[in-house]
């Protein structure tokens, strides 16, 4: 399937990001490419389950309001919400409103402000090895080995919603991993 004329540019890129200008720009401007810091860290994660369930481009085209929303998803901020924070979210239509991710999310910011480490560190510590890029996007898989211990050690520590699945996403979003296809023209280097 090719790209609406409207985004078509002739550059040979993942299948997924033809869909729309805002699948495309995202594709080439920011995922697999590498992230780094806890607060940048921390909203990947909380979007990551958001979008749980979800098509990515919903979390996408919200992503604004979600920043808003969640005061950028500074950790300390998130960290110090209570239940009138809770239920201001649950009442922001422009936000995913859903109160177990919402719940979670205002956990893992006090999780991730309590490790007395740095999330990024710690998320860091289980990207795998460079590897060669998948020829097609059936030979990217949805786990991995490193995701599968991530998760585990994420909810060893107290966070929710990180299952491997949430967690591969999340590794290949902050360029973790490099899932560009081979022909794919954005070029990244994990690190």
């Amino acid at each position: 399937m090719s790209a609406p004329d409207s985004i078509a540019d002739g550059k040979v890129r993942c299948g997924w990001s033809e869909g729309s200008l805002l699948y495309r720009d995202y594709h080439d401007s920011e995922w697999g490419r590498p992230l780094h810091g806890d607060d940048a860290l921390f909203e990947r994660m909380c979007l990551e389950a958001f979008q749980s369930g979800l098509a990515w481009i919903t979390i996408l085209r919200k992503r604004p309001a979600f920043r808003a929303a969640f005061d950028g998803f500074v950790i300390e901020k998130v960290a110090a919400y209570d239940e009138r924070d809770a239920e201001r979210l649950m009442a922001d239509a422009g936000i995913v409103r859903n109160r177990a991710k919402i719940e979670a999310s205002i956990h893992n910011a006090r999780v991730a402000r309590d490790l007395g480490a740095s999330l990024d560190d710690l998320l860091w510590s289980f990207a795998p090895a460079a590897r060669k890029r998948p020829r097609s996007m059936s030979d990217v898989p949805a786990v991995t080995a490193e995701s599968t211990a991530l998760a585990k050690e994420l909810k060893r520590r107290g966070f929710k919603f990180v299952g491997p699945t949430t967690a591969y996403a999340l590794m290949q979003a902050t360029g973790m991993v490099d899932d560009h296809v081979a022909d794919c023209w954005v070029n990244v280097t994990t690190s």
